[in-house]
C-alpha cells in the first residue's frame, strides 16, 4: 500500500509540479541569472578600464597603426578577391568543358535557345540588308 502512495506521488499530471520543484527551479534560475549579470558587469568595467588605458596609446601610435591597418585590410581583400576570381574562373572553365564534351551542364538549354534566337535575328537582319541594298541599287539606276 505504501508503494502505491509513493507511485501516485511520482505520477503527477504533466502540467503540475510540486512546490519543491518550483522552488529549486526558481533558485537555479536566480543563481544563474545573477552570476551572469555580475559577470557582464565585470566585463563592462574591464572594458572601460582597458579603453581608458589604451586610448592614449592609440593616439600616440595612430600615425603608424592607421596605415598599417589599411594596408593589412587591402592585402586581405586582395587575396580574398583573387581567390574568388580564381574559383569563378575554374567553375566557368569546367562548365565550358562539360558543355563542349556534351555532358549538358545546367543552363545549357538557355544558352542554346539564346544562340538560336541570335542566329535567326542575324539571318533576318541579313535579309533586310539585302532587300535594302537591292532597293537602293534599283533606285539609283532609275534616276
Amino acid at each position: 500500500m505504501a508503494e502505491l502512495q509513493q507511485q501516485s506521488q511520482y505520477q503527477q499530471q504533466p502540467g503540475q509540479q510540486s512546490r519543491a520543484q518550483q522552488v529549486v527551479r526558481a533558485a537555479t534560475a536566480a543563481t544563474a541569472g545573477g552570476s551572469l549579470l555580475i559577470l557582464s558587469c565585470l566585463i563592462l568595467a574591464a572594458t572601460v578600464i582597458a579603453l581608458t588605458i589604451a586610448t592614449p596609446l592609440f593616439l600616440i601610435f595612430s600615425p603608424v597603426l592607421v596605415p598599417a591597418v589599411i594596408t593589412v585590410a587591402l592585402i586581405f581583400m586582395g587575396f580574398l578577391a583573387s581567390g574568388g576570381f580564381g574559383v569563378a574562373a575554374v567553375t566557368v572553365l569546367s562548365w565550358i568543358y562539360r558543355y563542349v564534351t556534351g555532358k549538358h551542364p545546367p543552363g545549357a538549354d538557355q544558352l542554346d535557345h539564346a544562340r538560336l534566337k541570335l542566329a535567326s535575328k542575324a539571318r533576318e537582319m541579313k535579309d533586310r540588308a539585302e532587300q535594302f541594298g537591292q532597293q537602293h541599287i534599283s533606285g539609283t539606276q532609275a534616276s
